[in-house]
């Protein structure tokens, strides 16, 4: 919990300085690729987490990995690096996206399929999403097997479940009660 509460607290602070030097945009694309690399790569994630790794060479895995990143959030390294949290860069990205969407008032809806969505769906369903919500919204795709068919739908608290296999467990549950 601690460790949520500084990552909100450097995101804000990182927001703060992009919005003074109209970077917001730029630094969301930094944060976002950020998260979602570190996210993805269970071997980064442990070295900046590993207390056996040097500073340094945290910096220069990061910095290595990360090499067209603007000024801006190179400073959000070398500031993490001196107050020994680099390992919280995902969790502060992560943090510093969902600022950014709450600012420029985008929502981010979750939709879950069987296969890939194709692009005329995926153009239909954002359309519909920005009627309903009236807000920008973007759409992040997952892809789950295990429903079959159909889809999930989530965006913000609210879940829509039109799943071929939440429709026959819903089939099975009526038959095991009668």
């Amino acid at each position: 919990m601690a460790g949520t509460r500084a990552a909100i607290r450097y995101a804000k602070a990182v927001l703060s300085l992009a919005q003074e030097q109209e970077l917001e945009g730029t630094i969301n694309s930094d944060m976002k690729l950020i998260a979602s690399t570190i996210a993805d790569n269970a071997a980064l994630k442990l070295a900046l987490q590993n207390p056996v790794v040097r500073s340094s060479v945290k910096k220069s895995i990061v910095l290595e990995v990360f090499k067209n990143m603007n000024p801006l959030s190179t400073n959000l390294v070398d500031t993490l690096i001196d107050n020994k949290r680099i390992s919280a860069i995902g969790d502060v990205a992560s943090q510093y996206v969902v600022l950014y969407d709450q600012l420029k008032e985008i929502q981010v809806a979750t939709v879950t399929t069987a296969v890939e969505l194709s692009d005329d769906l995926r153009a239909k369903v954002l359309a519909k999403l920005k009627e309903l919500t009236g807000k920008e919204v973007e759409i992040n795709s997952v892809i789950d097997e295990s429903i079959l068919g159909g889809f999930v739908l989530r965006i913000g608290d609210i879940q829509y479940n039109a799943s071929v296999s939440n429709k026959l467990n819903k089939l099975k549950r009526e038959f095991t009660l009668n």
